[in-house]
């Protein structure tokens, strides 16, 4: 592989570090890692560089810049080399400002630092893994991808709350959407896998990890999301609600005496299946068969449904519906569920196929269906290599690009 082609890539959460050396020429992917449980007591770095057994170090990390030395001591260590010609960040909201990816620079910064009221939980620590970056890598161009840039495309009358129109002017309240990357990577393998062009289909891609989202595309354009003006909106996901009655914070303001903080904590972080089960994971609430177990996924399956159906009558004509992501790709209980009665809407899975345990990309409906089903596994870092190279290759973009 030639050196110049790969792409650290880097996302940066509030206690991980999660890294990946790739080629997206090639999607050959050279190295990996995770460093986990940064500032906590106890710490682990686990880096796989395809020389055999994985190098692990358990030991604390007290910062996100003691964990950044980790990997490159890790990169030294076992290899590979580590020369990229770019590093490629996630950050979570672009907001209105950043419609694609763009090299970072001292204005980039400070606008997605303004941004952070969007998302609290995640740019301020997306911004942390871009500082040491640039220190370490100082000559190194590095590249923000962000999460909503691929809703840039969504309408007005998807975007549009009806709010007052002070909010929407002055705090930006508005639908952005979320799992961008992840949306864009699969609707172009979900083309390749189908034989067609993505220019000509509609999908629905439903991204099933511990944040879920539903997301319309109609010629490789998001035309409607589940996620709103943060990750909280839309399906029951691991720790949040999805869509509640907007009135609940004021209800129990008067009734419980709770904040608007302490609601939107609880919102996020205690509720969906969480709140419904008492895990978060999936996989617990599969193994069970208790009462409250079988609710909670039914709730769930019910919601996803709601979605595609309603993405189905936006869309007038579907093509495929594409699961993703880690509950996606590997719960076929859940896909079922999700697409239980919509047989008369052309959509309907073989149990077979859908049942056979597999990693790669297949289609897990009956041949010849009129909705083809597919489960095809994400890989954002490769979509953000990918993006990183493309902007690596595309002319400066104005400094007010995007700017609202």
């Amino acid at each position: 592989m030639d050196m110049a082609d790969r792409v650290l890539v880097l996302n940066t959460g509030s206690s991980s570090i999660k890294y990946e050396l790739v080629d997206p020429h090639t999607r050959a992917r050279s190295a990996k890692g995770l460093i986990e449980r940064i500032g906590q007591e106890q710490g682990r770095l686990t880096h796989h560089s395809g020389n055999g057994s994985p190098y692990v170090r358990d030991r604390p990390f007290p910062s996100h810049e003691e964990g950044l030395d980790a990997m490159m001591g890790a990169f030294a260590a076992v290899g590979p080399r580590l020369e990229p010609v770019a590093v490629g960040h996630r950050v979570v909201h672009g907001g209105t400002r950043f419609t694609e990816a763009v090299l970072v620079d001292d204005e980039v910064i400070a606008a997605i630092e303004e941004l952070a009221p969007l998302a609290a939980l995640h740019n301020p620590v997306n911004l942390t893994g871009i500082r040491l970056a640039r220190k370490v890598f100082p000559e190194v161009p590095q590249v923000a991808v962000f999460d909503t840039a691929f809703h840039r495309t969504l309408p007005p009358e998807a975007y549009t709350y009806a709010v007052p129109s002070d909010w929407r002017e002055q705090f930006g309240v508005r639908r952005y959407g979320f799992h961008g990357t992840s949306c864009a990577y699969v609707s172009r393998r979900a083309a390749a896998v189908l034989g067609r062009d993505l220019a000509e289909l509609n999908l629905i891609v439903l991204h099933l990890g511990n944040g879920a989202s539903a997301t319309a595309i109609s010629g490789g354009r998001s035309v409607d999301t589940s996620m709103g003006l943060t990750p909280l909106e839309g399906l029951v996901m691991g720790t949040r609600s999805g869509d509640v009655d907007p009135a609940l914070a004021g209800y129990l303001a008067r009734a419980g005496a709770l904040d608007a903080q302490q609601v939107e904590y609880a919102l996020t972080h205690q509720g969906g299946l969480l709140a419904l089960t008492g895990s978060s994971d999936m996989r617990a609430v599969r193994a069970r068969d208790d009462e409250e177990a079988k609710l909670a996924l039914e709730i769930y399956a019910r919601r996803i449904r709601k979605y595609v159906g309603a993405y189905y009558a936006l869309l007038g004509r579907v093509d495929a519906i594409v699961f993703t992501g880690g509950v996606g790709e590997h719960d076929a209980a859940t896909r079922a569920a999700s697409l239980t009665g919509l047989d008369r809407l052309g959509i309907a899975l073989d149990p077979a196929l859908n049942e056979t345990d597999s990693a790669g990309e297949r289609a897990v409906s009956p041949a010849g269906a009129g909705v083809p089903v597919l489960v095809i596994p994400t890989d954002e870092e490769q979509e953000i290599a990918r993006q990183t190279l493309a902007r690596l290759a595309s002319p400066p973009l104005p400094s007010s690009i995007g700017r609202s």
